[in-house]
């Protein structure tokens, strides 16, 4: 199963994403309880901008194992409200866009952004 989550974690870092997907899905059907496939599995979800089932995966893994440090990430990352005038200051993509895992900011830098913009401060007072 090691060699499975490896190769899906390949795949899914190449943008393959149908691969990535059967890949965890083997993994996690042949063992409910491995929080890694579902955490993957979440992470393909994400990657095409399916949020509600990222998270929702986000919350399963986090049932198996709640200290599981990628399904806390994923779970803060599709808890984020983008208000509706547009993206937080700081964000590579716009809501929706699928965004390789790598290539995104930091949750607390985007939250930090994004509290910054609604409090209207954008970082040049000081407070």
């Amino acid at each position: 199963m090691i060699e499975r989550l490896l190769a899906a974690e390949e795949a899914l870092a190449e943008g393959r994403l149908e691969v990535a997907e059967t890949l965890f899905r083997q993994v996690a059907d042949a063992d409910a309880r491995n929080a890694i496939a579902v955490v993957g599995l979440g992470r393909v979800a994400q990657v095409r901008g399916d949020r509600s089932t990222a998270a929702a995966l986000a919350e399963r893994a986090l049932v198996i194992d709640p200290d599981d440090a990628a399904a806390l990430r994923l779970r803060d990352e599709t808890a984020i409200s983008v208000p509706p005038e547009g993206r937080p200051a700081g964000a590579t993509a716009s809501p929706g866009e699928a965004i390789a895992p790598g290539a995104r900011p930091s949750f607390v830098a985007r939250l930090s952004a994004w509290l910054r913009r609604l409090l209207g401060r954008d970082g040049a007072s000081g407070g």
